[in-house]
């Protein structure tokens, strides 16, 4: 007994015939097509909003702006000059031009190649765009606040005082000095510590008797780091010492001292603000270049101390001719 099996696709027989279209609608959803059509608009979008070279770019010819003139004119404005005349910014204009009719000229003969100073002035100029993309970035106070808490000891104000002395000279005194200074305080006790009677008892000293908001590196460039320190632990209104400096002895009558604090973030938040953007764009410019030199392969030659031997230095008018383009 034989048994009839049914197709499992068995074809239609509606008497329409959809297959074309079936099709058509197949071949409009392949991936593979959407993928050519939004080729084909990138690229003629990019042949239209950006015409070829040979199109835009005419190298015997020079074209100024408006903006150009007006950037000539603002330089000449900045020099401290009166606005320019017609004749003037005709000679400006005839010097941009002159100027980029020998840059052109320069390049078509490969000049620009293995030069030190274009090559520095390049260098600037991608120092200048990773500065502009770290000012992109205008930080809030959030920002600056939670940046100024991990940094704040880098903005502390340092301890200060006013203060004035009286100076007693190795040279006058010789290995008496200390005990001269010393028993000079007895001679000055209870007068009044800015009274002619008082400076009386003590040397001209070469510089100042008196230091308004003294602070202890100052004292240390000016009197040597012992007397600093020594100086910033009197004790206010009396007369004390001796202290040794590098000029000789010294009584000191300490007026007022203010000791070192870290300040509120209100009191230096400009600072703040310029030293988070100083990061800002340290940190851009090492990315940036890191991704740069990230792209070439560096080979660097092994020196040694032999290969430094035989060095000339260069003469006084090169060096300054040297720094002139810098």
């Amino acid at each position: 007994m034989s048994m009839k099996l049914l197709p499992i696709a068995p074809e239609a027989s509606t008497g329409t015939d959809y297959g074309p279209k079936m099709k058509w609608q197949r071949f409009l959803g392949e991936p593979l097509l959407h993928f050519v059509v939004v080729g084909v608009v990138l690229f003629g979008a990019y042949r239209l909003l950006t015409p070829a070279p040979e199109e835009h770019v005419d190298q015997q010819r020079i074209d100024l702006t408006k903006d150009d003139v007006r950037q000539l004119a603002v330089t000449w404005l900045a020099q401290g000059r009166p606005p320019p005349t017609a004749d003037e910014m005709r000679s400006l204009m005839d010097q941009k031009v002159t100027e980029e009719i020998l840059f052109r000229e320069a390049v078509s003969l490969g000049l620009d190649r293995d030069d030190e100073i274009i090559k520095r002035r390049l260098a600037q100029k991608m120092d200048f765009l990773a500065a502009d993309l770290a000012t992109l970035e205008e930080p809030n106070n959030a920002q600056l606040k939670e940046w100024y808490s991990k940094r704040s000891d880098r903005f502390a104000l340092s301890p200060h005082l006013s203060f004035r002395h009286l100076y007693f000279s190795v040279d006058k005194h010789g290995e008496a000095t200390r005990e001269t200074a010393a028993a000079a305080i007895a001679l000055v006790s209870g007068k009044s510590e800015d009274s002619p009677a008082v400076a009386s008892v003590a040397d001209p000293f070469m510089f100042r008797n008196y230091y308004g908001d003294a602070t202890p590196e100052q004292m240390a460039k000016e009197f040597g780091p012992d007397f600093a320190r020594a100086l910033f632990d009197l004790k206010p209104r009396s007369w004390q010492g001796p202290v040794q400096s590098g000029y000789g002895w010294h009584l000191i009558w300490v007026d007022s001292i203010e000791p070192g604090r870290v300040p509120a973030f209100e009191e230096v938040a400009p600072a703040v603000k310029s030293a988070w953007l100083d990061e800002r764009y340290a940190e851009v410019k090492s990315n940036a270049l890191k991704e740069m030199r990230s792209r070439y392969v560096v080979n660097l030659p092994t020196m040694t101390a032999d290969d430094l031997q035989d060095l000339q230095v260069p003469t006084r008018a090169s060096a300054q001719i040297e720094l002139s383009a810098q």
